[in-house]
């Protein structure tokens, strides 16, 4: 029995939910979000509250009644509030601006990187060392802010590289003489 997927989603004042074959769009002040659940999974909506069933007892079924209730939850929360991911970047020289579209970095290496920011997300760098991600969709939020942070990954010894905000980077000391 999925724990997650017994709760249901409430739907806040001003957001609005219809549910077509296994296809739920959500409407909200921010944007229009829509997630397609497998044949696994039952979605109704009554009166402002959003219900997932499994069709069955299988493990599969299982499987997609939690995931397809989380699924749901994260478009009500990215059509009122929004996700929301900031970086730091620690580093001599380390910096990010941003250019139109492009951000650009400077991570110590030969040549800058410019990174093109996809639909759906905006981002902005009000510091020389800080990087805010915001959009409606959590996964391609996330899915930014790794791309991002993959051209210099925090390292051990100085700590050096681009973190997610709060993170603990685990520090080793160097060499003896």
């Amino acid at each position: 029995m999925s724990r997650i997927g017994k709760k249901p989603v409430e739907l806040p004042s001003g957001v609005s939910a219809t549910v077509s074959g296994q296809t739920i769009e959500v409407k909200g002040p921010k944007a229009t979000r829509s997630f397609t659940a497998t044949d696994d999974v039952t979605i109704k909506v009554d009166d402002n509250v959003v219900s997932v069933e499994p069709r069955g007892s299988s493990k599969r079924a299982r499987q997609q009644w939690g995931m397809s209730r989380t699924m749901v939850a994260n478009l009500v929360t990215g059509v009122t509030e929004g996700f929301k991911k900031e970086l730091e970047i620690q580093g001599v020289g380390y910096r990010a601006q941003m250019q139109g579209n492009t951000l650009k970095l400077s991570l110590g290496l030969s040549h800058e990187v410019n990174y093109e920011v996809p639909a759906g997300v905006t981002v902005t760098a009000p510091k020389v060392t800080e990087i805010v991600i915001e959009g409606t969709d959590e996964q391609l939020v996330g899915q930014v802010a790794a791309n991002i942070r993959e051209w210099r990954k925090p390292e051990p010894y100085k700590g050096k590289g681009i973190r997610y905000k709060g993170e603990f980077i685990f520090r080793k000391e160097g060499k003896k003489k």
